[in-house]
Parts: structure tokens; C-alpha cells; sequence
């Protein structure tokens, strides 16, 4: 962990808070004057190995070498996230008001009981590594991930919405990512300088709920022995979001629209009104209409809220988006747990894509998790997978609308053009629907989330004389037929059966393609889903006597 810094003139000060710091196995560096603590900022800014930045600053309001208030100035210029302490005596107070004014954590009183000065630096550095983590994710990730359409759609909204600071109401269930859209509404707007600062209406008791969101005066309660800022102050100037608005109590959502309406609050136990210059964003995963027509919610406020509404889907709805955020997800464990990535046969990968995901992408994130952890081998196999999946009935997506019988240039998303992970047993490469459709209700031929082109669909089941004329409503006769061809060479004690059924497979995959597209094979290894380096490779592999392009 990085020091807390302390800058006072005073020798005994700075002994006495190192010492009760040490006892809390906190590291301490000590300055006597801002001037040394900015000079030893300069140097971590620069990049000085040698020198570790604070994860806290305490400072004394007033020292021979310059003001605290102006260090904290600095400070927050160098460093915005560093939590800053300043220390004062009784009579400082208007000093203290100036200090949260400028954005200063909290303010110590001199003299101090130095159990709570201790309590109060600890409860900063938890603050601070909040925001480190929270920097840290921000940094080595995407913002979001996702190429369905429902979510190119939010990612549209959000670009029109780029310009404005409109209030936006975010709906969706649990784990699908609603912050994300709400930090990323933040990033691309006219306030995103000023911070961001969430907080989850649900997760806090009613009664700490209100000072949470707007401060407190000293004493207003028993305990309140300190101002405090709320959130609505800490995000001045930048962007509140309201996570799960519909479980706000309902006396609090009178408070709530009064901000909303007028732009100005009181703390609890104040009575001078505090102007309030923020963007809120709210969500819920709740049917906030239903709630008004309960009498939980107030309508006034929904319509306050309801300016501009964006539905995010669930994962069942994005399937397509899977095999990406599985990806993505175990290379985030991976980093997290300073391992080697894990890679996903594709087999896993479909049965993955046939799971409802309930705890939508939260609960994706977690099994990647959970795999990158309790997986035996490097590569991720079928059963590798956690029971919640493996013993899951297969979801089966709403029928889309029926779509033309015409061919497209659809791609095909999940057919393997290389080898794929041994599994026992042999597992399917892409899932089929459970009943057999009539061509006009398929999307595409095949389970809605994998497209595929009308002629490529034909040409599948292609792994026996018979099978060639096998009609396409027959879904699995292709799939039985590998397994039946499989248990043949296996039986003959055929060597190297994966590598000789391959090749197979490559060498009637890339002739269907090719005959789809007329010898184009820029267009073919387009439709695959490969490169064209890759389908130039495997031709000449395979030896395929392939047509030119046209």
C-alpha cells in the first residue's frame, strides 16, 4: 500500500500520527511544509521509480511555508482522486467550509481523539483504493462489448445523446450492465471532466440514505460529530447516477425531485439551500410504471426521470455476443489473477450460447471467473463447465420473424475451421434446434444466433454419399453421421482419427463455400468467418483443386 502523507509544522503532530499509523500498519512520510510535499508530487508525476505517491494526504490548514488550502488546490489539479485531510483548530471553521468548497474529504479538528483521526484516515484510504480499482478497470478494459444489434443500438443512443446532458432513465435486469451504460453516457458528454459518482439507492438503510445523498451538518444527529458532503456535492460538476431508483424510499423521492426541480438541496440538520450543477442518470430493473400504479413510486418523479428512457437487453436476448464477452471475460480473470489465459473449446462456447444466463452478464463474468480458477486443463472443455450451466435446460430464444428463403452474405459465426478441442464424447459444433423448422421459419437455417447462407446450409451434411441429399430439415443426420464414422475408424484402429476427419471436414466446408460464392474466395472465407490468408492456406493444404476467383 502506498504512505500517508502528513504535512505539519508541528514535530509532535506528525509523531503522534505516525506512531498511532504504524500501529495500524499504515506506512507514514512526513513533510513540514507544502513545498516539500509538491516537490515530492513532481517527482512521482515525472515517473521517479524511487518515489511512491500518497494514497492519503493529511494536512495542517495553516504553516509557516504556505497555506493548506492552496496545497490542496494543487493537489487536486496533480492528483483530482487523492483523498485530502485537512486538520484545523476550533476557530478555523470558516477555513473548514472553504476546505470542502475545494474539494478537500473531510476535515479533522484540532485538538484531535486520536482513535477517530485514525478511524477517519482509514475510512480515506478505503476511498482511495476504491477509486484505484475502479481507474484500474476503466483503464485495461473496454468500455462495453457487443455486436448484436440490440446493443448497437444503445451504443447509437449513446452517440446522440453525446452533446446533451439530458436526465436519462436506464431500465434492464440485474447484471446487464447498466452502469457501464450510465459511466459511458459520462465519458461522452459535455460534463465528462467532472467526476463520476454512483451509488445504489437499495444497498443503503433508509435512515443513512438521505445524508448520503445530501450531506450532513455537525450534529444534526447523534453521531454526526463532522459536515458532511453527499453525493449530490461530491458530483458537482459532473455526473450522478442513481442505481435501482425504484427501491428510493418514497419520502425520499419527494427530496429527490425537489432537486431535480429547483437544482438545490439542503443537507440534513442545514438551512442554507446548496446549488446543485448535476447531470443524474437513474436505473432500475423494475417496471417503474407498474410501481406508480402501486402507489410505491411518485409519478411526478418518473416523469422528472423519464426524459429520455434506454432499455438495455438481457444476454439472452444477445447470444451472439457470448463467445466475445467469454473472451474478454477470461482474459480480465487471467490479469486479475496474474495466470496464464485460459482459451474455450468450442464446444463449451455452444453450450454457453444455449444458457439462459438469468444473472445476464454479471453472471457470465463470474463463470469465467470461476473456470479461470477450477478448470483442470489450459483449454476449457464441455465439462469444464459449472453445473448451473451443464445441467440447464437448453434455452430456446423466441422465433425471430420469418426471413426470405433468398441466400445472403450472412457469416457464419460458430463453424470451426480449425481443429476442434478433443472432447469425450464427441460433442456437436453448432446446436440445432430441438424440432426440425420448415425452411421459411428458420433464421437462417440454423439456431438464431448463428446465420448461415442458404447454400453453404444445404451443403453441410455432406459426411456420407447418403447424407449429401439429406434434406435440410434434417438437423442432426450430419452430426450422426461424424459419430458413426468416428466409432468406424476408431474401431479400425484407424491412427490419427482427429487429425484424418478434419481434414475431412475443412475439405467439404471450404468446397461448399467456394461453389457458394462462384471460386470467390475472398467472399468464401467472408462467409466462413476466416481470413482470406487462412482459406488460401487450407486450399493448398488440403490440396483442393479449387476454382479462380471470378
Amino acid at each position: 500500500m502506498k504512505p500517508i502523507w502528513i504535512v505539519d509544522d508541528d514535530p509532535s503532530i506528525r509523531f503522534v500520527l505516525e506512531k498511532a499509523l504504524a500501529r495500524e500498519n499504515l506506512p507514514t512520510r512526513s513533510f513540514t511544509h507544502p513545498r516539500e510535499v509538491l516537490d515530492a508530487l513532481a517527482d512521482v508525476t515525472a515517473g521517479d521509480p524511487a518515489r511512491q505517491g500518497p494514497q492519503v494526504l493529511v494536512s495542517d490548514i495553516r504553516m509557516p511555508g504556505g497555506s493548506g488550502l492552496q496545497l490542496l488546490e494543487k493537489v487536486r489539479e496533480l492528483q483530482p482522486g487523492l483523498p485530502v485531510i485537512i486538520m484545523t483548530a476550533y476557530s478555523d471553521l470558516d477555513s473548514a467550509v472553504s476546505a470542502f468548497q475545494r474539494g478537500a474529504f473531510e476535515y479533522l479538528p484540532k485538538p484531535f481523539d486520536l482513535p477517530k483521526a485514525v478511524e477517519l484516515i482509514r475510512r480515506a484510504v478505503e476511498e482511495s483504493q476504491r477509486e484505484e480499482v475502479t481507474e484500474e478497470r476503466q483503464t485495461a478494459t473496454p468500455e462495453m462489448l457487443g455486436q448484436a444489434p440490440a446493443m448497437q443500438d444503445v451504443f447509437r443512443a449513446i452517440g446522440r445523446l453525446s452533446q446533451s446532458q439530458v436526465t436519462v432513465l436506464i431500465t434492464g435486469e440485474s447484471g446487464s450492465g447498466k452502469e457501464l451504460v450510465a459511466r459511458a453516457l459520462h465519458k461522452h458528454s459535455p460534463v465528462a471532466d467532472g467526476p463520476f459518482v454512483a451509488i445504489n439507492t437499495a444497498a443503503i438503510p433508509k435512515d443513512l440514505l438521505e445524508s448520503e445523498l445530501f450531506g450532513h451538518e455537525r450534529g444534526a444527529f447523534t453521531g454526526a460529530q463532522t459536515q458532511r458532503r453527499g453525493r449530490f456535492e461530491q458530483a458537482e460538476g459532473g455526473t450522478l447516477f442513481l442505481d435501482e431508483i425504484g427501491d428510493m424510499p418514497f419520502d425520499l423521492q419527494t427530496r429527490l425531485l425537489r432537486v431535480l426541480s429547483d437544482g438545490q438541496f439542503y443537507r440534513v440538520g442545514g438551512h442554507a439551500a446548496v446549488k446543485a450543477h448535476v447531470r443524474v442518470i437513474a436505473a432500475t430493473h423494475q417496471n417503474l410504471e407498474q410501481r406508480v400504479k402501486e402507489g410505491g413510486f411518485r409519478e411526478d418523479l418518473f416523469h422528472r426521470l423519464n426524459v429520455i428512457r434506454l432499455r438495455l437487453p438481457a444476454l439472452r436476448e444477445r447470444h451472439e455476443d457470448v463467445p466475445m464477452l467469454t473472451r474478454h471475460f477470461l482474459q480480465q480473470s487471467a490479469r486479475q489473477l496474474g495466470v496464464e489465459p485460459k482459451r474455450i473449446a468450442d464446444s463449451a462456447l455452444a453450450r454457453l450460447e444455449q444458457f439462459a444466463f438469468p444473472g445476464n452478464v454479471r453472471q457470465l463474468e463470474n463463470i469465467c471467473h470461476w473456470l479461470t480458477v477450477m478448470a483442470p486443463a489450459q483449454v476449457i472443455s464441455l465439462q469444464d463447465l459449472p453445473p448451473e450451466v451443464l445441467e440447464a435446460p437448453v434455452y430456446q430464444p423466441p422465433m425471430r420473424a420469418p426471413v426470405s428463403a433468398e441466400p445472403t452474405a450472412a457469416t457464419v459465426t460458430s463453424m470451426p475451421v480449425a481443429p476442434l478441442a478433443p472432447v469425450a464424447p464427441l460433442a456437436p459444433v453448432v446446436q440445432m434446434p430441438a424440432a426440425p423448422l420448415p425452411p421459411s421459419e428458420m433464421v437462417g437455417g440454423l439456431h438464431p444466433a448463428v446465420p448461415v447462407s442458404a447454400p453453404v446450409l444445404a451443403a453441410v451434411p455432406s459426411w456420407s454419399a447418403d447424407a449429401a441429399a439429406a434434406p435440410v430439415a434434417s438437423a442432426h443426420s450430419w452430426e450422426q453421421a461424424l459419430e458413426t464414422e468416428a466409432q468406424k475408424l476408431l474401431a479400425g484402429g484407424q491412427p490419427e482419427v482427429w487429425d484424418a476427419l478434419t481434414r475431412r471436414f475443412e475439405s467439404r466446408l471450404i468446397r461448399t463455400a467456394l461453389l457458394a460464392t462462384h471460386g470467390r474466395r475472398m467472399e468464401a472465407a467472408q462467409r466462413l468467418g476466416i481470413g482470406r490468408n487462412t482459406i488460401t492456406r487450407k486450399i493448398q493444404e488440403l490440396g483442393l483443386d479449387a476454382p479462380d476467383e471470378a
